[in-house]
């Protein structure tokens, strides 16, 4: 089956499950009424007749209670078959190019002075991001943004590329991940939970362990004595006096342990479910059949089940009827050795566990990215001294693939920069950008939209979307000198260069333009730098003679038939004849 047509059978099933569960929860609730209505009527049949006790309609309190529970849980199933339908529809958006907008964005990961994000629409809405996370956990999402902004080594993008094609078509465990847990709109963070995992476990005695659970119950029992059987108050206040003498160390300690499990619960079941799953599946890559390994207190998921179960007992605490009951009984500081317990047992597993579910989250979203483009194959990437990018029939990989015009580029050996040349809304730009972000894919581990591309660790820098900052005092030109420096410094870096400079220079005049092009790319090209450089200024292509055979001139032209302008995005060989501008000025009702 073609992706759509998988997502569109799916979709339909989850659906009709939906449906089926609205259906039987109203029946649910008709019957809940039909109970509550007979219970009214033999309540007041028996206060009127006298036949029998008007309270004997309480019986009715059981069906009526087993009705409402049922309802819950088919409601909570009804919540995930749900979220499901939700999942396939973001799928059948993504493929209808209709999905910018939705998921995470990933804005926060990025700042503006990086090198490459922000001109390569790494983030942001419709970015690489956003068309490609899934990941349902806060360190899910910062794994995969880190792979986007930092190229990996070899054996590190084989090893994704292995793992990615193991997951790949395992749908049922893409949407299983999507559905596990509360519903909730922001990535699960367990930053929260690590931290107090990692914390040393408190240091208390065998000895004040054993007197607070005994003096609990002995409280319990006192005031149960006092009420009930008719002692004296004396016990109750001799065993309060003790409780409060033994807690009173690690009273403080105690709340903070149950605050900090309150604020973990609800996320537990999402933790608990993913570490399952995982566990349950029979991988073939090597990367994925290493993680999550049972140890001496048993898988995983059975360990994170122990500690859901704990935090489950807080639920109670919340109740105001209880409040007494937990204060008699030293609850807060028995429970917090309980946690502790956990801590010692299964604490230092917790941080490894977390990272291997945000390491599968990153590489179940480039599957996924993967199974919904078919066409598209993993980049060859090789180890050498020299850098080196060699593309045949390359998009970007954020148009539909019916849309997007391929072109072959390649990079590396003798020449090494291609000054594009071209008229306006050619394609230069979207040709910087489809090397950048296909770069960017492929370095991470994920698929790229090529017939096929061998490449070399790349460190990519880009002056494609520079903007002024008034807030700053910084002109474009001067964010743009700014950039092209730190690429010098990225070039001094371990790793080749491949810049990408769209309209170099472009605010200051000719003479300056060429000089300070020609120096940039003479500088660059004295290390190992690769890269391109746009232009509409056709005295910047002069600067290939001086650059020698290192440098050649390409372009994109448009083509104009019975007053209509149109592109064929196509790259050819040359310096562009001819331009636009004023074309494109009287398009839209300049009169120049």
């Amino acid at each position: 089956m073609t992706p759509h047509a998988a997502y569109a059978a799916r979709l339909a099933a989850r659906r009709a499950e939906v449906a089926t569960f609205d259906h039987r929860i109203d029946r649910l609730g008709q019957w809940r009424i039909a109970v509550f209505v007979l219970a009214a009527v033999l309540a007041n049949v028996g206060a009127v007749t006298g036949a029998f006790a008007w309270w004997w309609a309480l019986a009715a309190g059981g069906p009526f209670v087993v009705l409402f529970a049922r309802g819950k849980v088919l409601g909570t199933q009804r919540n995930r078959v749900l979220r499901a339908v939700r999942f396939y529809e973001q799928g059948l958006d993504r493929l209808a190019g209709t999905w910018a907008g939705r998921g995470p964005d990933g804005s926060r990961f990025a700042g503006p002075d990086h090198p490459f994000a922000a001109d390569l629409d790494v983030f942001g809405r419709g970015g690489l991001f956003q068309r490609v996370c899934t990941a349902r956990t806060a360190d899910g999402e910062q794994l995969l943004a880190n792979w986007f902004l930092t190229p990996a080594t070899p054996d590190e993008i084989r090893s994704r590329q292995a793992a990615v094609a193991d997951l790949r078509d395992r749908l049922d465990l893409r949407e299983y991940l999507a559905v596990a847990g509360a519903d909730v709109q922001a990535a699960t963070d367990f930053a929260v939970l690590r931290t107090w995992a990692a914390e040393p476990p408190r240091d208390v005695s065998p000895g004040r362990r054993w007197a607070v659970v005994v003096l609990g119950w002995c409280n319990a029992a006192a005031l149960l004595g006092w009420l009930a059987a008719g002692t004296t108050g004396l016990p109750l206040l001799l065993t309060l006096a003790l409780s409060a003498a033994a807690v009173s160390p690690l009273d403080r300690w105690g709340r903070t342990t149950i605050a900090t499990l309150e604020r973990v619960a609800n996320d537990l079941p999402l933790l608990e479910s993913a570490l399952l799953r995982f566990e349950s599946e029979a991988f073939a890559a090597a990367r994925l059949k290493q993680v999550f390994a049972a140890d001496a207190n048993g898988p995983p998921s059975r360990q994170i089940r122990d500690l859901r179960q704990l935090a489950n007992r807080i639920a109670g605490r919340r109740n105001h009827v209880a409040v007494p009951f937990a204060l008699l009984t030293l609850w807060d500081v028995r429970t917090a050795f309980q946690f502790d317990d956990w801590k010692r047992r299964s604490g230092a597993g917790v941080s490894k566990w977390l990272a291997e579910i945000a390491d599968l989250e990153a590489l179940s979203s480039l599957a996924g990215s993967s199974f919904e483009n078919p066409a598209d194959p993993f980049p060859t990437v090789v180890e050498d001294a020299a850098a080196g990018f060699d593309a045949v029939a390359l998009g970007h990989p954020l148009l539909p693939p019916d849309k997007c015009v391929a072109n072959d580029v390649r990079l590396g050996g003798d020449v090494r920069v291609l000054v594009v040349s071209g008229s306006n809304m050619s394609g230069k730009s979207t040709l910087l950008r489809s090397i950048g972000a296909n770069a960017v894919l492929g370095l991470a581990g994920g698929t790229v939209r090529a017939k096929s591309l061998t490449l070399t660790p790349l460190a990519v820098g880009a002056t494609i979307r520079v903007q002024d900052s008034l807030q700053d005092g910084r002109s474009r030109f001067f964010a743009e000198v700014t950039r092209v420096r730190a690429v010098l410094q990225l070039a001094a870096g371990p790793l080749p260069v491949l810049f990408l400079f769209d309209e170099l220079f472009a605010g200051t005049n000719s003479a300056d333009r060429v000089k300070g092009a020609e120096a940039v790319l003479r500088k660059l090209l004295d290390g190992r730098a690769i890269g391109l450089v746009t232009t509409h200024d056709l005295a910047l292509t002069d600067a290939t003679a001086a650059l020698g055979g290192r440098a050649v001139n390409v372009h994109f032209a448009d083509q104009v038939a019975d007053g209509e302008m149109t592109f064929d995005y196509t790259m050819r060989p040359g310096v562009v004849s001819h331009g636009n501008g004023i074309a494109l000025m009287r398009a839209v009702g300049l009169e120049v």
